[in-house]
């Protein structure tokens, strides 16, 4: 089966299980959403979002972290992985957004990736669910899939990127990738299928015989 096979049938099946696909970590702006998803990395959306909820009732702008300052952000995010590297980043980004963004996230992909602790993977995560563009956030999850698909040879989540969005249509980026990952959750976990059990490994693979070894990211 080609690549182009493969996308039609991996479309047709994601949008049978997931015909709606809602944004996983709980936000109130999209700034409160540039803060969840720099929280989110090396850590669950369930566990960001348990934190936050009692965060962004009163601390939602980029003024107020400012003014909480490092070592109370610190306090309040402790329960998340790296949390004082992740609470410099903020503080740092509000900072940022303060003097060269008059306090509002910015919607180019250039301008998010030079605020602090924001990589490639979290500007397209907030162009995407954030302000409606086209993008297509691979994480390693997404990765993994991709290799277990046959999608990419690559060896790390930017060159899965490229050969993702040369195989599916752009409208279908946004959507799709919060798809795969529900789809990942739930059938074709790293510990689980092994690209031998789920609905999609076996039909694109029907004969396959031997787990898959993916490349990390």
């Amino acid at each position: 089966m080609n690549k182009k096979k493969k996308a039609e049938l991996i479309l047709k099946t994601l949008n049978k299980i997931y015909p709606t696909t809602p944004v996983p970590l709980k936000h109130r702006s999209k700034f409160t959403l540039l803060v969840s998803v720099l929280l989110s990395a090396q850590c669950t959306d369930l566990n960001v979002n348990n934190v936050t909820k009692s965060i962004y009732p009163k601390y939602n702008k980029p003024e107020h972290f400012v003014k909480l300052g490092r070592r109370r952000i610190e306090k309040l995010i402790k329960s998340i992985g790296i949390f004082r590297i992740k609470a410099k980043s903020i503080y740092l980004m509000s900072k940022q957004l303060i003097d060269n963004h008059s306090g509002k996230v910015p919607k180019t992909f250039e301008e998010l990736e030079k605020l602090p602790g924001v990589g490639h993977k979290t500007a397209s995560v907030v162009m995407s669910q954030g302000f409606g563009y086209p993008a297509f956030a691979v994480d390693t999850h997404i990765h993994r899939l991709a290799q277990r698909w046959g999608l990419t040879n690559g060896k790390n989540v930017v060159q899965t990127e490229k050969d993702l969005k040369r195989i599916f249509p752009k409208k279908t980026w946004s959507k799709l990738h919060l798809q795969i990952i529900y789809y990942g959750r739930e059938y074709c976990q790293a510990r689980n299928c092994y690209g031998l059990t789920c609905k999609i490994c076996t039909n694109c693979y029907p004969n396959r015989k031997n787990p898959i070894e993916t490349i990390k990211a």
